[in-house]
């Protein structure tokens, strides 16, 4: 099977602001509505973890006094 691959941070964020713009625009049937809604939520929390991991990321990389750290990746 093959694995699949996650997408971009830029592609979930493009996605979720394509869903709220549905939503604003009250087009939307009650149950897609609703399923879009779900979807927008599941893709705010990658959005969120994605952000902090990358926080994270650059924590470790960067001193308290604003020099680089040399980061190998463990």
């Amino acid at each position: 099977m093959a694995k699949v691959e996650e997408k971009k941070f830029e592609d979930n964020l493009a996605e979720l602001e394509e869903i709220v713009r549905k939503l604003e625009n009250g087009d939307v049937a009650l149950e897609d509505a609703i399923s879009e809604f779900q979807k927008g939520m599941i893709l705010s929390e990658s959005l969120k973890k994605t952000l902090a991991d990358a926080e994270n990321t650059l924590v470790k990389i960067v001193q308290k006094d604003g020099s680089l750290e040399v980061f190998d990746g463990e």
